[in-house]
């Protein structure tokens, strides 16, 4: 998880910097001036262009954890095979989302797992969105690109102390599924691309069941993909972008992003001189983020998010209620702690990968009013932000504790204040509409 953090932020930070250049190259020298003629139905309005993909993707599972690394005395899974097929659309190139993300497709796909290990690992099918995009054009027919996909996977041969006692790293049927991948595209024809390159994988139930240990790879990737319609992707480059008012005061770049969000998780604890023991039950989780943002352009986001959270298992392994008890191997009891120690305000720094439909929101923060060695700490986040509306979104996220430690999930909603991240005229801006003749009148 913390590679795959700070591989996102490496992607957000080149999407950032492409998207200023281009910024500063080709709109800021121009006057935006809309015309009556660029004011007609909303880019959802106008027609899809259709996509599908296949890839497949071996890889190699990292031995991220004690199950992996042979520990049990079991030879451990070491390779694993995905094969992925996705649906997916462009928006019309006469559209706002067209013109101004031209190279954007995003859907849903399906992908099949194997670890060669169907007996203690299962062979999970996995149903999620993906988007993927351009990072930076090599040639006129050569691109690299990115790809995330995010969802969940079932069919998971979970841990069981009887049936199932090897396999200490998964501990539930359905998990999340995350992968972002890397990829150079070739353009083989005007409609048909050969992608390949590398990409991570995590799956992970989020602390909802223990043991949470997780399964991680990386390796290749390699596939195909066909964009239908009669147009060809020529069409997207002829249409320019909307200009953007890339002199526009402080206030007037600024949201305000407010997120509400909960879940329940399971506690592992780990005592001074104590065999380590997961709490009985689930604990609740919720918080509040309020997050000012400046819009640095369409791509890109950044600002500083005030972060408040309960936990209601934070600091529990202080208030252990039968020490003796959990030593011989009975169940372990505690006392509530105080809400002192369950609760957290943090500040974190953010950045924001803007796409249409979807934002991936990454945050490394501390907390600063906290009390017990679970709260004072540096966490980090990973969000999804998906648009219901031009205001309401739907957020789903993880949090991480010290690069390493998983911790929650956030499953919430979102609300954007401020200025709208498009003017409404641009966003119902397409192509300019043939002009009317006028007949000349004779007085």
């Amino acid at each position: 998880m913390k590679s795959l953090i700070l591989t996102g932020v490496l992607l957000i930070t080149r999407q950032a910097f492409a998207s200023s250049n281009a910024c500063r190259a080709d709109f800021c020298i121009r006057e935006h001036k809309p015309t009556a003629q660029t004011e007609q139905t909303d880019s959802t309005s106008h027609k899809l262009r259709h996509h599908i993909a296949f890839d497949f993707r071996p890889d190699y599972i990292l031995p991220t954890n004690k199950y992996l690394r042979g520990q049990s005395g079991v030879l451990p899974p070491r390779t694993a095979l995905a094969v992925n097929l996705k649906y997916g659309f462009r928006f019309a190139p006469d559209s706002y989302f067209g013109r101004n993300y031209p190279h954007t497709v995003q859907g849903i796909g399906v992908g099949y797992h194997t670890f060669f290990n169907p007996s203690e690992m299962g062979n999970p099918l996995a149903v999620y969105v993906f988007q993927t995009s351009r990072i930076a054009s090599l040639t006129p027919k050569l691109s690299l690109d990115y790809e995330w996909n995010f969802g969940v996977s079932l069919g998971w041969k979970k841990y069981d102390p009887v049936k199932n006692p090897w396999n200490t790293a998964v501990g539930s049927y359905a998990n999340a599924y995350i992968n972002l991948g890397v990829l150079l595209n070739w353009q083989l024809a005007s409609s048909t691309n050969l992608k390949a390159g590398v990409g991570f994988t995590h799956f992970s139930n989020g602390n909802t069941r223990y043991p949470n240990a997780g399964i991680n790879t990386a390796g290749a990737y390699i596939g195909i993909s066909h964009d239908f319609g009669k147009e060809n992707f020529s069409e997207y480059s002829r249409n320019l972008p909307v200009q953007e008012d890339c002199h526009g005061r402080f206030g007037q770049r600024m949201t305000y992003d407010v997120v509400v969000y909960g879940a329940v998780r399971k506690k592992g604890v780990f005592p001074d001189g104590v065999t380590p023991v997961i709490a009985p039950g689930v604990f609740a989780v919720g918080g509040l983020n309020f997050t000012p943002l400046y819009r640095v352009n369409r791509y890109f986001r950044t600002g500083i998010s005030l972060d408040v959270q309960y936990d209601e298992s934070a600091n529990i392994v202080d208030h252990i209620a039968n020490p003796d008890g959990a030593t011989s191997g009975f169940e372990a009891k505690f006392y509530k702690p105080p809400f002192r120690e369950q609760f957290g305000v943090g500040l974190s720094a953010r950045a924001e990968l803007v796409m249409p439909i979807f934002s991936i929101n990454i945050g490394i923060g501390k907390n600063l009013i906290c009390k017990g060695a679970d709260t004072n700490s540096f966490y980090q986040i990973l969000a999804l932000k998906t648009d219901i509306t031009q205001r309401f979104f739907l957020h789903v996220g993880y949090q991480l504790y010290r690069f390493k430690d998983p911790n929650n999930l956030m499953l919430g909603i979102g609300y954007r204040f401020g200025r709208r991240t498009t003017k409404p005229e641009s966003r119902h801006q397409s192509a300019p509409a043939p002009a009317k003749k006028i007949k000349n009148r004779v007085p």
